[in-house]
């Protein structure tokens, strides 16, 4: 009896020691895991960090080609970055010429692939004349008019004119007639009274 008791507390105080080292071994395994877990979703927006700071400076690396034509020091054909605006194109090309006219430029304009950026002595009439036979009609070069001769079109007024010289700003120069129709305030109506009156190069 006595010895029975005895093995009883050994078991006891061996039992306890026993059952605390497990219960710490599986807590200290526990957090093990939720670390190794914490790092693997603290990873992730790194890799996506990465690739969107790739896909910026692929965009800034881009390469577009622009004609500077008219009253600037070295006219000619110059490879930009696609990020660069008219007034880095002005500086690439030697600036103005003492004639240039400048208040017909939009220097804070960005630059687009095949851009045409024509600068026009003083004094000079920014739209083009064409010839048709004994008839010369005026054309307005909506790339390059000021909101005041955009507003000698037929229907045109004050705030369609103000919303061109923005979506211009905002989007590049005009490729085609039908990009008027993304204007606010201009439809088919509008552009069909204006088309015979207007250049887009």
């Amino acid at each position: 009896m006595y010895l029975t008791s005895k093995l009883k507390k050994v078991f006891f105080l061996i039992a306890v020691p026993l059952a605390i080292i497990i219960v710490l071994l599986l807590a200290n395994e526990r957090n093990q895991n939720q670390k190794e877990s914490s790092i693997i979703i603290n990873e992730k927006p790194k890799e996506d960090s990465t690739d969107n700071q790739s896909s910026e400076e692929a965009s800034t690396n881009t390469s577009v080609f622009i004609d500077i034509k008219g009253e600037v020091k070295q006219p000619g054909v110059y490879e930009m970055k696609a990020q660069d605006r008219v007034i880095d194109a002005i500086k690439t090309a030697g600036g103005f010429t003492a004639n240039a006219d400048q208040s017909h430029v939009n220097l804070a304009q960005k630059l687009q692939d095949e851009m045409v950026i024509e600068v026009i002595a003083n004094n000079e009439d920014s739209s083009i004349s064409t010839t048709s036979g004994a008839a010369t009609t005026e054309k307005i070069n909506i790339n390059q008019a000021t909101a005041e001769e955009i507003e000698e079109l037929n229907g045109i007024g004050p705030s369609k004119a103000a919303a061109i010289i923005q979506y211009r700003e905002e989007n590049g120069m005009f490729k085609q007639m039908e990009d008027l129709l993304n204007v606010s305030g201009i439809g088919e109506k509008t552009l069909e009274a204006i088309q015979d009156d207007i250049q887009i190069p």
